[in-house]
């Protein structure tokens, strides 16, 4: 599992953590194990069959305990979100590699295919409750996900460095369309069981469309 944002304290003024006690460090066992037993029932089964109650007995406590760390089910399953945005965006960044620009986003995305095709319920949820969920809870996603989309901009920035890109290239109406490219297709592998390989076939086709009129000549 991954480690919980949550579980390192703010560094002081001097650089160094302070130590926090048993009752504090108990706290935030608390929260990671819930966060974990609801992150496995999101996967599972997706946002509205997963309740409060299976969470808690998942992660073997009482509701009680997820009440005194998370609101409710929303605050909890963005909680969840945010961890997940942070990862992804460190497996894009890993497997970014070398090559073109074109080559670099297909790699990198690929890869954050490969780590979150196991949990496709999870992310029909993400793109489920984007649609539905109050205006704060958007400005918070989409604060969130800037830490994936920035990994695509890095990329295409480094294309107009290179002379790859044209200087004058829209790289944040780039950004989007990449971004909104790789979420469209967990829809076909949700649906229309496409594997890991078809998947990057399909990318790299949009990713050559998307590019067409940023390509220097």
């Amino acid at each position: 599992m991954r480690e919980s944002a949550h579980l390192s304290p703010a560094p002081t003024l001097n650089g160094t953590e302070p130590r926090i006690n048993r009752r504090q460090a108990a706290k935030v066992r608390t929260r990671q194990k819930v966060l974990e037993a609801a992150r496995d029932l999101f996967a599972e089964r997706g946002y509205e069959p997963a309740t409060i109650r299976d969470i808690a007995k998942g992660a073997g406590m009482s509701t009680g305990a997820v009440f005194a760390n998370f609101q409710d089910k929303a605050e909890l399953f963005e909680a969840v979100l945010t961890e997940d945005m942070t990862s992804l965006a460190e497996t894009l960044k890993g497997g970014a590699g070398k090559g073109s620009v074109q080559e670099r986003l297909n790699s990198a995305l690929a890869a954050g295919y490969h780590g979150s095709l196991d949990q496709l319920p999870l992310f029909q949820a993400i793109v489920a409750r984007s649609w539905f969920q109050p205006l704060a809870a958007e400005t918070r996603a989409r604060a969130v996900s800037a830490q994936v989309t920035s990994v695509i901009s890095e990329i295409l920035r480094d294309g107009i460095g290179t002379n790859e890109i044209k200087q004058d290239a829209d790289i944040t109406l780039l950004t989007e369309m990449v971004w909104d490219a790789y979420l469209s297709n967990y829809r076909r592998a949700a649906y229309d069981g496409w594997s890991l390989e078809t998947l990057s076939g399909h990318l790299d086709k949009q990713l050559k469309v998307i590019l067409a009129g940023a390509v220097a000549r």
